[in-house]
C-alpha cells in the first residue's frame, strides 16, 4: 500500500470531502499509472486542509468524454455542474491530444 499526495482545487476538494465525488478524474499519465488498489490518496487544497481516500477502483478510457457515459455526474462531481461544464474544466488541465496519448483514470475513492 502507498500514500499519493495531490492537490485540488477548494470546489472539487470540498465535494470529495463532502462525499459527493466519488470518482477522482486524472491523465492515466506515469505518476498516475503508479496507484494501485487499496492505495491512500491524500488530497490537499491548502497546507492545513487535508483529507484521505482509499482507492478502490481504477477505470481506465481512452478520454474523459468516453469515461462520463458510463457514470452520472453526481458521483463525478456535484450535481450543480453538468457533464459539458466538468468536461470543458478537464480539458483546460488535460487537453485532448494529452488525453489520447495516455489515456484517462477513473479513481473510485473511500473516505476514511
Amino acid at each position: 500500500m502507498a500514500i499519493h499526495k495531490m492537490n485540488l482545487q477548494p470546489k472539487y476538494f470540498d465535494f470529495i470531502k463532502d462525499g459527493t465525488k466519488r470518482i477522482e478524474l486524472r491523465l492515466y499519465d506515469e505518476k498516475r499509472s503508479q496507484i494501485q488498489l487499496d492505495d491512500i490518496i491524500e488530497f490537499s487544497k491548502s497546507e492545513q486542509d487535508k483529507i484521505r481516500t482509499k482507492v478502490v477502483g481504477l477505470l481506465r478510457y481512452k478520454s474523459f468524454k468516453d469515461l462520463f457515459e458510463d457514470f452520472d455526474i453526481s458521483i463525478l462531481a456535484d450535481q450543480t455542474m453538468t457533464k459539458t461544464e466538468l468536461l470543458n474544466v478537464l480539458q483546460k488541465f488535460y487537453p485532448p491530444d494529452k488525453q489520447a496519448k495516455y489515456g484517462v483514470v477513473g479513481i473510485r475513492l473511500q473516505l476514511f
